[in-house]
């Protein structure tokens, strides 16, 4: 795409009219039968088609790239121990095993979380879970160990048994706050890819929710690689952008990995001429954080706490399939740093007008 004055260093940039009605509460019972808005970055034309047909947009040696990260049951639901009062901790990151564990249990383990209501979760604290104030002992048990800067709680949770198993019985899906309906638990897996592997993250890479099994497999007979990294989604999924001028804004921290086998792939596919199409805004920031500048792509295992905006230069990534973004947000300025600032608010006015699911569990673009 050809070099053009860099604008949108504004958050009020990504502003943007969405009728409530457009924000996808469930997901659609076929995964591919979202709809899909094609994007061309250069010209800005886009093309309404279904999930479906994508692999008619690609070619034999393009290589797509999924983030296989699967989403724990962080959100969890509990009192505290002295008055009974609810409380609710998110868990954002696992901490290194450094904790000892409380008398009576067998293990325990550290998070980084947010928590609520913050004023009545200070140091000290002990919340419950699967049990009530005043029983001897409860499944799980939260102590609130230290409140970190930016607010977020270290936590250290005491249980009995395997963690896992724990979480599965009491956590819930993290599903983001502008999804009122409850998700339920038959319908967990709903909220996961069909590929997910490493457990840890807070929220779905949502852009791989279309993805079937079957559609899988017909891009790989059409010669299209399927390659995955992983990435943890974190609280960069949930914090908005609170300053005026967006290059001013933090990323937290997320873990983020590529194995040799797939960064040999993605390397092999662009020296032969195909394009790297990552699914999912979480997949750019991870390719874009262990690459060299000439777009080699690296093994490797980091934090990243990458912020993509306009001025940015992408060096491993030519293609993005994604959903529609929040105003205002990060996701959403990522997605204007790849196809422009300008074509993207436009295709976006496009799919409101087209009455577009938006949100995670809504529709996507392909942006080539």
């Amino acid at each position: 795409m050809a070099d053009a004055p860099v604008t949108g260093y504004s958050t009020s940039d990504y502003a943007y009219d969405l009728p409530k009605e457009l924000i996808a509460q469930d997901p659609l019972a076929d995964r591919c039968a979202s709809r899909l808005l094609k994007l061309d970055r250069e010209s800005g034309a886009v093309s309404h088609h279904i999930f479906r047909e994508l692999p008619s947009f690609l070619r034999p040696g393009d290589c797509l790239v999924f983030n296989d990260t699967r989403v724990i049951p962080a959100r969890l639901l509990g009192a505290k121990a002295d008055t009974g009062a609810a409380a609710e901790i998110l868990l954002l990151k696992r901490l290194p095993e450094t904790a000892e564990a409380e008398e009576g249990c067998e293990n325990s383990c550290d998070w980084e979380c947010l928590v609520r209501p913050g004023k009545k979760l200070r140091p000290g604290a002990k919340v419950l879970f699967g049990s009530h104030p005043g029983t001897e002992k409860a499944a799980l048990t939260a102590v609130i160990d230290k409140v970190l800067p930016d607010g977020n709680r270290i936590v250290r949770f005491s249980f009995d048994g395997i963690w896992e198993e724990v979480l599965d019985a009491l956590g819930e899906m993290p599903l983001p706050p502008y999804i009122t309906h409850k998700l339920p638990r038959e319908m967990r897996e709903r909220y996961q890819t069909v590929y997910a592997k490493h457990e840890g993250s807070a929220a779905a890479p949502t852009a791989g929710l279309h993805f079937t099994q079957e559609l899988l497999q017909t891009l790989r007979d059409a010669g299209i690689g399927t390659e995955f990294v992983t990435l943890h989604v974190g609280l960069g999924t949930f914090r908005p952008v609170k300053v005026a001028d967006v290059r001013e804004h933090v990323m937290h921290t997320e873990l983020c990995e590529i194995s040799e086998e797939t960064a040999r792939a993605v390397n092999e596919a662009r020296a032969a001429g195909g394009r790297i199409i990552c699914v999912g805004t979480t997949s750019v920031r991870t390719l874009e954080s262990l690459s060299l500048e000439d777009g080699t792509v690296q093994a490797g295992r980091m934090e990243t706490g990458i912020f993509i905006y306009p001025g940015y230069r992408f060096k491993a990534v030519d293609g993005l399939i994604t959903n529609f973004h929040l105003p205002e947000s990060t996701l959403l300025m990522l997605v204007s740093a790849f196809a422009g600032r300008d074509h993207v608010l436009a295709a976006y006015e496009e799919a409101v007008r087209e009455r577009y699911r938006f949100f995670s569990f809504g529709d996507a673009m392909l942006i080539l």
